[in-house]
């Protein structure tokens, strides 16, 4: 199975479509957001035109309104996390957050597989103790070119996508 991780849209609908057709033709399922979506019309985009499920944790820059959401019904393919978001896919335990130093003391717990996390948008990955620490980059192109990242759940195995190479 393959799961899209994503972070730092801010509003780049442009960007996230491509993301979400890249989904499509890979059928990918299962998106994890790690921060700054920064609008509820990116939430509504994204739901829009994503059927699968969505694990988002909120960053710096999402309104108060997106944080009001996590107890919205509306949204019932997305799972919204304040801060820390958990899930257990392919058996594997793993949180996301959108800040990286949230990020390390996850990874340095010693609970998780996996610790991804956004907010520098510079993608990135490293191995604290057994755990492996990722960072998609962003789908907006600030500061970066655009990126995200696609694990393979059979084989563990990370594929950095850019952004600006898709159709």
């Amino acid at each position: 199975m393959k799961i899209a991780i994503i972070s730092d849209v801010h509003n780049n609908d442009t960007n996230l479509k491509k993301v979400l057709d890249y989904c499509a033709k890979e059928e990918i399922k299962t998106i994890i957001c790690c921060g700054d979506l920064a609008s509820n019309e990116t939430l509504d985009f994204l739901n829009d035109n994503f059927a699968g499920e969505i694990h988002y944790a909120l960053g710096n820059m999402d309104n108060e309104q997106l944080q009001e959401h996590r107890f919205d019904k509306k949204y019932k393919n997305t799972n919204i996390f304040e801060n820390v978001g958990e899930a257990e896919i392919s058996g594997k335990k793993v949180a996301f957050v959108h800040y990286p130093w949230i990020a390390d003391k996850l990874a340095r717990s010693g609970k998780y597989k996996f610790v991804f996390y956004g907010h520098t948008h510079k993608p990135w990955t490293e191995k604290v103790g057994e755990c492996e620490m990722l960072n998609p980059g962003n789908v907006a192109g600030d500061i970066y070119p655009p990126t995200f990242a696609v694990w393979n759940t059979d084989d563990d195995k990370f594929e950095l996508i850019r952004v600006h190479d898709l159709q």
